[in-house]
């Protein structure tokens, strides 16, 4: 193994044990997917960054919880290509996963406003420990 593998490798594992310490055993999500079906121009989201910070690709997104400032872009919508930032900042739970999507005022406008559609518990999540 070359020099910059190990430190590659060293680098990812403590970057990697250092997100897992900050969680615990109580945490919050956030998804960007749809959960409300029925709800009429609603669409999901891209969750960009929280607090500054980009996110994973992966979802749903863990964060602890605690106030947070999430940037979110939307998706392709109507004849336009998506990518429109919004921000909103929201009291996380401990234990409960938010899904944020975004709420637009016809089919054919770009602008939007994110909103949370859905808040469910998180199985497994201890609140409180």
């Amino acid at each position: 193994m070359n020099a910059a593998a190990g430190l590659f490798t060293l680098l990812s594992t403590s970057l990697l044990l250092g997100s897992c310490a900050t969680l615990g055993p109580t945490w919050s999500e956030l998804s960007g997917a749809r959960y409300t079906r029925a709800v009429v121009d609603r669409r999901p989201l891209i969750i960009e960054r929280v607090d500054g910070d980009s996110t994973p690709i992966r979802l749903p997104i863990r964060i602890a919880p605690g106030r947070h400032d999430i940037t979110v872009s939307s998706l392709p919508h109507g004849h336009f290509r998506g990518g429109i930032l919004s921000q909103l900042t929201l009291d996380i739970e401990p234990c409960k996963r938010y899904y944020i999507n975004a709420q637009y005022p016809d089919p054919v406008q770009p602008r939007y406003t994110p909103v949370v559609d859905y808040v469910e518990p998180i199985t497994g999540c201890r609140p409180g420990v």
